[in-house]
């Protein structure tokens, strides 16, 4: 596109040359026509050239240049934050490791003008949080920052320490989510290097039990739910999903919640099953129910998953629902059956319109046998594509085509887990995925693109200085 800018302006050149030169003849008829021919198509090519969408021509200020700028210089910096924030085990139930993380994260906060709060979670049971306010000048809108501390990986994973590999960076949650509070942070320096910092009102919450919430979760998610009420916008900095080459952009999450089948049955010898008397013992009634789900539950968005199952004589599960004991005889009839499963769903409505159906599916009556169903209050709620989410979206793609690069199409959803965003998605618009892309998340050999960090920081350095600018709700 440059090369035929450069042709045209030649052209322009060349004829006004041939115009204004001086000589004691008119110039041959011929010679005219041609240089006003090649004048129109030089002026009709630039007047093209002009007409061309982004990013053909970009409409960066001079302060999101500079921004630019500074998150390309300062990106050695950012990777050896992020050896020294990967290095330091955090696992959520590590909570000496997670306070530690904390600390970090405060000092890097703290040099931006940021005002640091630890807030502990004894009675959740877990570490805490980190929760920085950023006064500005109380004009544009206010923005919540959202990432987390902790890892997947507890320190008895074999798996503990950072490894730079060219342009990628392996280690324990090197990208979830100890990438994205670096590519927050990358970004936050740009900005004030630049000076837009100053005016923007800006709140953080770094949650210590993203991976393994706290219970209750109404006090493990209390202040993260208090900040979503005061935003006009979240942003939620985990990882960046990309789909054939290309970016994409996430308005939604789904819900994950619990759920736990108990079943018990008349026991009795394995040679009068199927009698009207005996009936069909526990385990059988189960696996009816769980084909019941299977058959009758499907929609749109909407994912179950049975993760756990035990029966016989006699069973149970252990205090924390992940390890299950049985015993029992091939000529015994099983008198208890337990699952255990997941529920993700893309409303809060769509939760309870399911739940509703299994909760009827398994009062159903089994021959000879009794079923519960119980569902756990620790999950995470979901966070529907509005009509805010997708605005948001927009103004983020405005930024990809002033950047030049390509647009971000939405997200599926089913393609998204759960997130701590989810917990303030009723009371405020959303995005999620500003982090770096990875692969292998949550296992071990889990890896970063540390060529992200420049592209993703860029784009929300820019979107928070748009943002601060334009008039908050509140």
């Amino acid at each position: 596109m440059r090369a035929i800018a450069k042709l045209c302006l030649e052209e322009l050149k060349k004829t006004q040359q041939l115009q204004t030169q001086t000589s004691p003849l008119p110039p041959p008829p011929r010679i005219a026509h041609n240089a006003s021919m090649k004048t129109r198509i030089a002026l009709a090519l630039m007047a093209s050239l002009t007409a061309l969408p982004a990013p053909a021509l970009a409409r960066l200020s001079p302060a999101e240049v500079k921004m630019g700028k500074i998150v390309d210089a300062e990106q050695e910096r950012s990777i050896a934050l992020l050896e020294k924030l990967v290095n330091q085990n955090s696992g959520s139930l590590n909570l000496p490791g997670v306070a530690k993380v904390g600390e970090m994260m405060r000092a890097e906060l703290e040099a931006l003008g940021f005002a640091v709060t630890w807030v502990p979670m004894a009675q959740a049971k877990r570490a805490g949080h980190i929760v920085a306010t950023h006064k500005g000048n109380n004009r544009g809108k206010k923005m919540l920052l959202i990432g987390h501390l902790d890892t997947v990986f507890e320190p008895s994973s074999p798996f503990q320490t950072f490894e730079r590999k060219g342009s990628k960076g392996v280690g324990p949650g090197a990208a979830d989510d100890k990438g994205g509070m670096v590519v927050m942070l990358a970004a936050l320096r740009a900005m004030q290097a630049a000076g837009t910092l100053k005016g923007a009102d800006i709140e953080i919450v770094l949650t210590g039990d993203e991976e393994d919430a706290g219970d209750p979760v109404e006090v493990a998610r209390a202040d993260l739910i208090a900040a979503g009420k005061r935003a006009d916008v979240a942003l939620d900095f985990e990882g960046l999903s990309i789909e054939d080459g290309k970016d994409m952009g996430s308005i939604a999450r789904r819900s994950s919640s619990s759920w736990t089948i108990s079943v018990t049955a008349k026991g009795g010898h394995s040679s009068r099953i199927f009698s009207e008397e005996a009936g069909d013992g526990a385990i059988y009634a189960l696996a009816r129910i769980l084909r019941d789900f299977r058959t009758e539950l499907p929609e749109p968005n909407l994912t179950f998953n049975v993760g756990l199952i035990t029966g016989g004589a006699r069973a149970g599960l252990d205090a924390n629902g992940i390890e299950a004991t049985a015993s029992g005889k091939t000529n015994i009839m099983a008198e208890t059956a337990i699952a255990r499963g997941d529920l993700r769903t893309l409303s809060d409505e769509q939760t309870e319109r399911v739940r509703s159906k299994m909760t009827d599916i398994v009062a159903r009556g089994y021959p000879g046998a009794k079923a519960k169903i119980e569902f756990g209050q620790d999950g995470y709620p979901a966070m529907a594509p509005t009509e805010g989410n997708r605005a948001l979206l927009g103004k983020l793609n405005g930024i990809n085509r002033d950047l030049g690069l390509p647009e971000m199409a939405a997200l599926d959803p089913l393609k998204r887990g759960a997130g701590d965003i989810a917990f303030v998605a009723s009371d405020v618009d959303g995005l999620v995925g500003l982090g770096p892309s990875s692969t292998g998340d949550h296992a071990p050999g889990e890896t970063v693109d540390l060529a992200s960090f420049p592209r993703q920081a860029k784009r929300a350095a820019i979107l928070m200085t748009r943002l601060s600018l334009e008039t908050g709700a509140r």
